[in-house]
């Protein structure tokens, strides 16, 4: 099977070829990643679809290529060099030809029972006739993913729409001017990033600073989009009384001993849920987990991330095995954790790894929020202010109690909703009985 240059937009002619993640003879296994591919405008890696072996490259690494050229091919066996279509068609194996003169697989029509390797949801598809539902393709189409998502959108029938692109190439605005006819199907908007100079292009009459992206926020940002992207997120939210927790709290720094004139310790409401947290995933082991794409990991210590703030961002150092710890060590290590995370002295063993984190905002008067899950964590807590609200009593009354919302964002990959909340009725009771978090 030949491997082409993916399209990553309506307007990229070319991409270039920036790592290759397999070598020529390695087995290839669907979704494997092959190469990454950077454009003007994106840098994404390329998975494969299909079982083989990488025959051959033909545009290494930091080579550039046009759409549509054939930049590898993959065989049933070790040692077929052949591509599909000379299997097919019972012709001699291909010459690996270099990068520059890799020609455009669209650029002459290839024999009727020869597909290329399909990338989607990158890649332009030239297929036999096949049916795709509403979004039909008539036999020997090609068109482009966003041209095919829009079809699939507004229930437009790809059959019945003539390509304006190259090659007879069915674009978005052959669909959208077909949608123009059906208005009871509405077509969605490309979903396309305005570039750094639309934007500033908006605020031209607006004074402003530009702040440089500095390699954390960077990173943050990278992080949490992949998170949000990949990561099917559901949501979990209950309310705690956290009145017993205040009280032993208070008890505690109160009998605190002095240590030169100053307290020993100083226990904070985080303290106890990070405890809280810990036990509650020795009691549902189950949650204490994170995916591994082919393979779940299972933990057996509770290693819980918690999320600082610092200038510019923010880290989550982690507590090892904080099952094991009593709060006062919870307390000391967190505060120690904290202060060389805001110095930026951390080790990347501190803040890597574990399976859950914990945000709390309640500090700041947040009463409620929901968290986006720091991969690879399977789960994160996101923890609200204690306030006083008004609840209905037995008899009909009302009366005010203090209240804690909790949210528990969950990797639906590895996380059911029975499990996270089998595993939030844990933590609560942890929080209203303080008192089992000392034995």
């Amino acid at each position: 099977m030949d491997v082409l240059m993916p399209q990553l937009g309506e307007t990229v002619a070319e991409g270039k070829i920036s790592t290759w993640f397999k070598n020529v003879g390695e087995e290839i296994k669907p979704g494997d990643n092959l190469f990454e591919i950077e454009t003007d405008k994106v840098s994404m890696e390329v998975p494969a679809i299909t079982s083989g072996v990488l025959a051959e490259i033909r545009v290494p690494a930091g080579t550039t290529a046009p759409v549509g050229a054939v930049v590898a091919v993959i065989s049933g066996s070790a040692g077929a060099t052949t591509s599909l279509q000379a299997a097919a068609t019972g012709a001699p194996p291909k010459t690996p030809i270099s990068p520059p003169a890799a020609a455009p697989a669209m650029s002459a029509a290839p024999a009727q029972s020869a597909k290329p390797i399909r990338l989607d949801p990158f890649h332009e598809v030239r297929t036999p006739t096949a049916n795709y539902g509403p979004a039909r393709l008539p036999s020997g189409a090609v068109t482009t993913p966003l041209a095919r998502r829009l079809a699939a959108q507004s229930g437009i029938d790809l059959g019945r729409v003539t390509g304006s692109g190259p090659h007879g190439r069915i674009v978005a605005r052959d669909v959208q001017a077909a949608a123009s006819s059906a208005p009871a199907a509405p077509v969605a908007a490309a979903a396309r990033a305005p570039s750094a100079d639309q934007i500033k292009a908006l605020y031209r009459d607006t004074p402003f600073e530009e702040v440089p992206l500095d390699n954390m926020r960077r990173t943050i940002a990278a992080r949490l989009t992949a998170a949000a992207q990949t990561i099917p997120h559901f949501y979990l939210s209950m309310d705690l009384a956290p009145d017993r927790l205040l009280a032993l709290r208070e008890q505690a720094n109160a009998a605190a001993p002095e240590d030169n004139g100053a307290p020993a310790f100083r226990l904070s409401v985080n303290d106890f849920i990070i405890k809280a947290m810990a036990l509650a995933l020795q009691r549902v082991p189950a949650a204490n987990v994170v995916w591994a794409e082919d393979r779940i990991l299972r933990f057996k210590h509770s290693d819980i991330g918690v999320a600082v703030a610092l200038e510019g961002g923010l880290l989550t150092p982690v507590i090892r095995q904080a099952e094991t710890k009593s709060l006062t060590a919870i307390s000391a290590e967190m505060k120690e954790l904290t202060l060389r995370a805001r110095e930026r002295r951390l080790k990347p063993n501190e803040y890597q790894g574990g399976s859950t984190a914990i945000s709390n905002l309640g500090m700041h008067g947040i009463s409620a929020f929901t968290a986006i899950i720091n991969p690879p964590h399977a789960t994160i807590l996101a923890v609200g202010a204690a306030q006083r609200r008004p609840v209905e009593t037995d008899d009909g009354g009302v009366k005010f109690v203090s209240q804690m919302t909790v949210t528990l964002s969950c990797d639906h990959r590895v996380v059911d909703g029975a499990l996270g909340a089998e595993l939030l009725a844990a933590f609560k009771g942890f929080i209203e009985q303080p008192v089992t978090m000392l034995v």
